[in-house]
């Protein structure tokens, strides 16, 4: 399966306007400039128009002239999105003179874009921190309902052939945010990843296995505990999910020893999905399946948001901030449905 070329065609038959707030950053320009040429998205670029210009001119990009540009310091443009940042945080003591200054900076201003519904997502991280992204998407666009814990997932895609996983297509999550997640926070990280699977690694049906170092009791101690309770409690905020635990690794994805170490689990032996139990496990763990297995690790997608913002690595290339943005399109278009 090629998973990007799907998710590609997918993003052109349904255009989104996404937002790259890091509008003079010479990759986020590249990216900009390949997703306009190809019809990817709708691009809305942040920054003083003559700066953006000129920087397309000096990397030779044709095509930026066709995006929005939104000039954070014109005042008269930014003002409406003050008072709506105003509105969203006057509970918090924000004053008017914050909100104005907020609205001027592009992480906040893209935000802004996205929640007054003049934009489908937003992209950011090549020149701002993991921490300065999130905390604009935290305070503007806030988490999706009924989830308050926002967690990164990587779609792992193995070498053609493997047995394991959908046609060897894998979501791991969390791998990038929550160091040491409570049992709700682990239930919320499982439901949001099964979704994950539905609408960026096209699982149809995921099955999510909560992973530990014991299997249906085989060990006894209160980080076992936690994952059966989050196991439960991912349950009871989606009925809907096909999710067991605690199972461990290679009792999740290899059907026999699934079928020896949990007998009549749906899941052992079937899992696509993996839910680890903490940072540590989850960020190792797709690190080592990207060297040594040879997969293709794509992420961190955020989850739990209410409208899709991604955080970029800084030491990203162009092509990684094209494949972000596909997979933000499809995130918006599915929050549609």
């Amino acid at each position: 399966m090629d998973l990007f070329k799907n998710l590609k065609a997918t993003a052109i038959a349904n255009k989104q306007r996404i937002v790259l707030p890091e509008s003079t950053e010479p990759r986020t320009l590249k990216a900009a400039d390949q997703v306009i040429a190809e019809g990817i998205a709708d691009v809305i670029l942040i920054g003083e128009p003559d700066e953006i210009m000129a920087k397309a001119k000096e990397l030779c990009l044709t095509n930026i002239g066709k995006a929005r540009i939104v000039n954070p310091n014109d005042d008269a443009a930014v003002q409406k999105y003050a008072e709506l940042f105003y509105e969203l945080r006057k509970s918090k003591g924000i004053t008017m003179e914050d909100a104005v200054k907020k609205a001027k900076d592009p992480l906040y201003l893209g935000c802004l874009l996205v929640k007054s519904g003049e934009a489908d997502g937003q992209v950011a991280g090549a020149a701002n921190s993991t921490g300065n992204v999130l905390r604009a998407a935290f305070q503007v666009i806030k988490t999706a309902p009924g989830i308050s814990a926002v967690s990164g997932a990587f779609i792992m895609q193995l070498p053609e052939g493997s047995p394991y996983g959908h046609d060897g297509i894998f979501v791991f999550a969390d791998c990038a945010a929550i160091p040491a997640p409570t049992a709700s926070e682990l239930a919320q990280i499982a439901v949001s990843a099964n979704r994950t699977a539905k609408q960026l690694a096209c699982i149809p049906e995921p099955k999510v296995a909560m992973l530990s170092f014991s299997t249906k009791g085989s060990a006894k101690h209160d980080n076992v505990t936690k994952v059966i309770e989050a196991t439960r409690m991912a349950k009871e905020l989606d009925p809907t999910i096909d999710i067991d635990g605690e199972l461990q690794a290679d009792a999740a994805i290899v059907p026999s020893v699934g079928a020896s170490k949990a007998p009549g689990s749906n899941i052992a032996g079937k899992a696509n999905v993996l839910v680890f139990p903490n940072l540590e496990t989850g960020n190792i763990a797709y690190k080592l399946v990207q060297r040594l297995a040879g997969a293709v690790a794509a992420g961190p997608i955020m989850q739990g948001l209410a409208a899709p913002v991604n955080d970029l690595s800084r030491g990203c290339f162009p092509e990684d901030i094209v494949k972000t943005i596909i997979m933000t399109c499809n995130q918006a278009i599915d929050a549609k449905k």
